[in-house]
């Protein structure tokens, strides 16, 4: 059996804020370790059911965070950046599961350092007309790919959001929000059991993706600076809606590895702090 993890940062056991999740912050070395702990859980259980082969995607900010030395020794990593498909990176249709580790919730929403991929520069996104982040655009790619997702891990708000999409994914919440840099704890080590027993009890009861519609999709980003969103105008498909919202349709996932490029466009352009 062959899983894949996607690993982000701000939803893991016991991070709070950009203190804790960005290098140079007081707290990143200790926070780093622990985004391994949470991973290494989710391999745990994995292991327990009956996985040979498991695949870890560093997804957060430099893709440099977990330490190999510190990833449990059934996983391989995936480190470093750009990748072509970004937070997806390696993943194919030979994959059965798809566990998302440390997830949080998309911009607007009061959970634990939520933000969509860029921080304040991404103000919105939509999916097909439908508000969307990192957790959604997530589960409709995998899906796409045909690969279901099996488990996400992160704050009560990422939990509820991924419920939205895909109710049947098993959701651990390991902390819960009381405002964006602020949220009651789960211990860790009960954090991480239930991470591991939830991953194992899902991976045994594999199950399909759900349909996605073969039409294609569309995706919308409203930005911060008018001048990233009159950039993009530049690449074939790409209209705008209004001065600040660019929009393309396509297939997933080739619309979301086109919107990894809008991505790298607009961090030429800026230089925003993702919390600030």
């Amino acid at each position: 059996m062959r899983i894949y993890i996607s690993a982000d940062m701000e939803g893991v056991t016991g991070l709070v804020d950009a203190d804790d999740v960005q290098p140079g912050g007081r707290d990143y070395e200790r926070g780093r370790l622990m985004m391994a702990q949470d991973v290494n859980a989710a391999v745990r259980g994995a292991v327990a059911a009956g996985a040979t082969d498991i695949t870890v995607n560093d997804a957060h900010g430099p893709m440099r965070n977990i330490l190999p030395e510190a990833l449990h020794p059934a996983a391989r990593l995936i480190r470093g950046k750009p990748k072509h498909m970004g937070m997806l990176e390696g993943l194919d249709a030979g994959h059965e599961a798809v566990l998302c580790v440390g997830y949080h919730s998309r911009a607007g929403e009061l959970g634990v350092l939520s933000h969509s991929f860029m921080g304040h520069e991404i103000e919105d996104i939509w999916l097909d007309g439908r508000p969307v982040g990192e957790i959604g655009l997530a589960q409709a790619t995998a899906a796409a790919i045909g690969v279901p997702v099996a488990v996400l891990t992160g704050d009560d708000r990422a939990c509820a959001e991924m419920a939205d999409w895909d109710a049947s994914v098993t959701a651990v919440a390991v902390k819960h929000a009381k405002g964006r840099f602020a949220a009651d704890l789960r211990p860790a080590e009960e954090a991480r059991t239930a991470i591991e027993e939830a991953v194992a009890a899902a991976l045994t009861a594999r199950r399909t993706p759900l349909a996605t519609p073969s039409a294609g999709s569309t995706l919308a980003v409203r930005w911060q600076s008018a001048s990233v969103a009159s950039t993009l105008l530049g690449i074939p498909g790409v209209t705008a809606t209004d001065s600040r919202t660019v929009r393309a349709h396509g297939a997933l996932p080739a619309l979301y590895r086109q919107f990894g490029v809008w991505m790298r466009v607009a961090a030429s352009l800026t230089n925003q702090p993702p919390y600030c």
